[in-house]
C-alpha cells in the first residue's frame, strides 16, 4: 500500500511549496493523509485553495485530522464544505483498499504543557488532552482491521522532536502517546506540527513519521511494504 502524507502548509505561507510538492508527486497513492495546520491561524478561506490543488490530482481517499490552526469553531464548517475530505476529530474510520481493511484514528493530539494561549482560551484544556489519550487508546484497541493507522497533528513522542529546542518539547507533543503506541501497536503513526524535528523514528516496533511540509520539502510517500518491523503480512 502506498500512502502519501503532508501537513503544516499554513496557507498562504507554504502554499506555493505545497503546489510544487503535489506537482512533483509522480506516484498514485492508495491513500492521502493530511495532518492538520493546512491553513494559518484560522484562515479557513485558504482551504479552498488547498482543496482545489488536491482534487486536481489526487483521486484516492483523503483523510485528515485538524491542527491547532484549524480553530474549534471552524471544524464543522470545514467538514460540511469539503465532504470529499474525511476529517477525523477524535474519531475513527474503517474502509477497504483492495482486499485490505484499513482503520484510521484521527486526532489533533495532546500537549504535555498547553501553550499560554490555550490555557487562557480553551476551558479545561488539560482535561481535554488527557481524555484524548484515553480515547485514542480505546479506539485503536477496538480496531479489528488488517492495518491500523494513528493520524495526529501533535507529536506523540519527544524522539521525533529532536532538532527543536528541547525547552519547547512539552509545547509540541505528549509523551503519553508512546504508551498508547506500545500497547495498541498501530502499524503506522503519522504526525506533524514540528517544522525542525526528525522525519521518522521508531517507538518500539512502530514507525512514526513527521510529514510536515516545511521539514520534508515534499509530499512524504510511505511504501508500507518497505517498512520493517511492524507491518503485517496483509500489506
Amino acid at each position: 500500500m502506498i500512502i502519501a502524507a503532508t501537513g503544516d502548509v499554513h496557507s498562504p505561507y507554504y502554499y506555493e511549496d505545497f503546489v510544487r510538492a503535489i506537482d512533483n508527486l509522480t506516484i498514485k497513492p492508495d491513500l492521502f493523509l493530511l495532518v492538520g495546520d493546512m491553513v494559518h491561524r484560522g484562515n479557513v478561506d485558504e482551504y479552498e485553495k488547498i482543496y482545489n490543488v488536491l482534487f486536481g490530482k489526487i483521486d484516492c481517499p483523503i483523510i485528515a485530522c485538524f491542527g491547532n490552526n484549524e480553530f474549534e469553531e471552524q471544524k464543522e464548517t470545514l467538514k460540511q464544505k469539503y465532504r470529499e475530505i474525511r476529517f477525523l476529530d477524535d474519531q475513527s474510520i474503517v474502509f477497504e483498499i483492495g482486499r485490505i481493511s484499513v482503520g484510521i484514528y484521527g486526532t489533533t493530539g495532546s500537549l504535555d504543557q498547553p501553550t499560554r494561549w490555550q490555557k487562557s482560551n480553551i476551558p479545561n484544556v488539560e482535561q481535554i488532552y488527557r481524555e484524548r489519550i484515553i480515547r485514542a487508546s480505546k479506539h485503536l484497541e477496538r480496531m479489528l482491521t488488517h492495518v491500523k493507522i494513528l493520524l495526529m497533528h501533535y507529536a506523540p513522542t519527544y524522539k521525533i522532536l529532536e532538532g527543536e529546542n528541547p525547552r519547547f518539547f512539552p509545547n509540541l507533543g505528549c509523551q503519553a502517546y508512546e504508551n498508547v503506541i506500545m500497547q495498541q501497536k498501530p502499524n503506522l503513526v503519522v504526525c506533524g506540527h514540528s517544522h525542525k524535528g526528525k522525519k521518522m523514528v521508531w517507538v518500539d516496533a512502530v514507525p512514526v513519521f513527521n510529514v510536515s511540509l516545511p521539514l520534508n520539502k515534499e509530499i512524504v510517500v510511505i511504501d508500507t511494504t518497505k517498512i520493517k518491523p511492524g507491518i503485517t503480512k496483509f500489506i
